[in-house]
């Protein structure tokens, strides 16, 4: 089915789906092994658009914003874009809804936010790591350019946001890159600006795995090798995206959630590992001695916290692309935007994961809001034993690996509040705590680049906020009983009767 619309004076035409996938797969319910056969998992269900004539200029950037701001938006991909060869198309908003995101990790489509957390931090703490499977070829070789063939002005990227400096090729992204001493290898997500033809910049926080990868071979003088992957499938990017345990392979974990090792070939120029069912592969190296303006770019606190400036460069020298390749975005937008809605859950059970190892007793829920980005706002749950309890929970969601980097204020509330519901969570603070008792500032703790409230040219510090809303541990058998359902009831109450606010679905 085809319908055609004029907007802005262009012919824009919705299409349905009809790449060639075997049924069985769509009513499969392992995890999708490839873009494709989400993209045909994601059609069945009802949560994919697909689109031709939208162009790269502002159009792909507009949609994808308004697309990341309404919960009920679906996957949308572009194809026929103008300028590019037909078939070499762009796919967005992927993982912003839970029934999507349920289906690229094998979970119930069904399944509540506390379900998805409690399997993540069942895949945190539990999952054996799979070696990749190593084979000689894959869909990524059907299509290698390497010297002047390589061209990476061919891929349709976006101006995402109107002000960027460029057109960053790198949003939904997996970088390869690998310790020079070690050997480990690491999958992170990290933005890259298109400069030419076989140029794009690498702009890595401090504190990233990626980083100190690179500040190691920097320190070297010797280019480090690098793979970017720049169309993916979904899950990858879940897995390059979010935090893991430190020391675990990406690859490897991905291979421990599926059951299955993930195929990969070797990079023919760094001996990398590139799964071999991703789209588009680029090749090569981060340069020791070159550096290039970057940036400005619009980031996930919402603002252009960092401006342009001098960041390192990746030279392409291979690249490696299925027929018809399919590119995948997630630019950051203000919050919460798709990467925050799912990052949402991986980073909460994170959080509560690292409590509870850091020996935090009574821990029942920990949550990382989307509104701040994940990290700026995080809420923990305790059933509070002793004098001091919560503050001790506090201080150590502030310190752990989740919480530390960018964070902003940390909320501690019992255990009869649904951390997930941001009204619940201040309607705690507004009732349980009082500013001259339960309030603290912690000083002088990390922070980084984007953390737009600090001073450009002072940043590296910033001070976080622990809000203590839960009931006062001296007189808590005093305090008046509140009303309305546990968040166990609550949660079985929706799960049972929901379909009313679905409009009887």
């Amino acid at each position: 089915m085809t319908t055609e619309r004029v907007v802005g004076g262009k012919s824009v035409r919705e299409n349905s789906f009809d790449e060639q996938v075997a049924p069985e797969v769509v009513a499969d319910k392992k995890v999708p092994r490839d873009t494709r056969e989400w993209l045909a998992r994601a059609s069945a269900m009802g949560e994919l658009k697909v689109l031709e004539g939208v162009d790269c200029e502002k159009g792909i950037g507009q949609i994808t914003e308004m697309l990341h701001h309404d919960d009920d938006a679906p996957a949308v991909l572009f194809d026929g874009i103008p300028g590019y060869p037909k078939g070499f198309r762009m796919l967005v908003n992927t993982l912003s809804r839970r029934n999507r995101l349920a289906m690229t990790i094998g979970l119930d489509e069904n399944i509540s936010a506390a379900g998805v957390v409690d399997a993540w931090e069942q895949w945190l703490t539990e999952v054996k790591p799979l070696p990749v499977n190593t084979v000689t070829s894959g869909p990524i070789t059907e299509n290698i350019d390497t010297g002047d063939d390589v061209d990476l002005l061919k891929f349709p990227t976006p101006l995402w946001h109107e002000e960027d400096g460029g057109r960053y090729i790198g949003t939904a992204v997996a970088i390869v890159t690998k310790d020079p001493d070690t050997g480990v290898v690491n999958y992170g997500t990290y933005r890259a600006m298109v400069h030419d033809r076989n140029h794009t910049g690498l702009y890595i926080s401090p504190g990233k795995h990626g980083r100190a990868h690179q500040e190691a071979w920097m320190a070297r003088r010797e280019p480090m090798p690098c793979v970017m992957l720049v169309g993916l499938s979904p899950l990858h990017f879940l897995g390059a995206a979010l935090e893991i345990p430190e020391g675990v392979n990406e690859l490897e974990w991905l291979g421990g959630v599926t059951g299955e090792p993930v195929d990969c070939i070797e990079g023919k120029l760094t001996g990398l590992p590139i799964p071999a069912g991703a789209e588009i592969a680029l090749e090569g190296f981060v340069l020791p001695d070159e550096k290039r303006m970057e940036g400005p770019f619009g980031e996930w606190t919402g603002y252009y916290a960092s401006k342009e400036q001098e960041q390192p460069v990746f030279r392409v020298d291979a690249v490696y692309h299925r027929n018809d390749p399919i590119m995948l975005g997630c630019p950051p937008q203000k919050p919460p935007y798709e990467g925050q809605k799912f990052q949402q859950y991986g980073r909460s059970a994170n959080l509560r994961r690292e409590l509870r190892a850091a020996g935090v007793p009574g821990v029942t829920a920990a949550w990382a809001h989307s509104v701040g980005g994940c990290r700026l706002f995080n809420v923990v749950a305790i059933k509070q034993q002793y004098a001091g309890h919560a503050t001790q929970a506090g201080l150590a969601a502030i310190s752990c690996r989740q919480g530390t980097y960018l964070g902003r204020v940390v909320v501690v509330v019992d255990e009869d509040i649904d951390v997930t519901d941001l009204h619940e969570v201040i309607w705690a603070v507004c009732t349980r705590h009082d500013p001259e008792r339960d309030v603290q500032i912690i000083k002088r703790t990390t922070s980084g680049n984007l953390d737009p409230a600090i001073e450009p040219g002072k940043k590296g510090y910033n001070s976080r906020l622990l809000i203590d809303a839960t009931r006062p541990w001296e007189w808590r058998d005093k305090f008046p009983a509140a009303m309305g359902p546990e968040p166990e009831e609550k949660a079985q109450v929706r799960e049972d009767w929901g379909w009313i606010l679905r409009g009887g679905k």
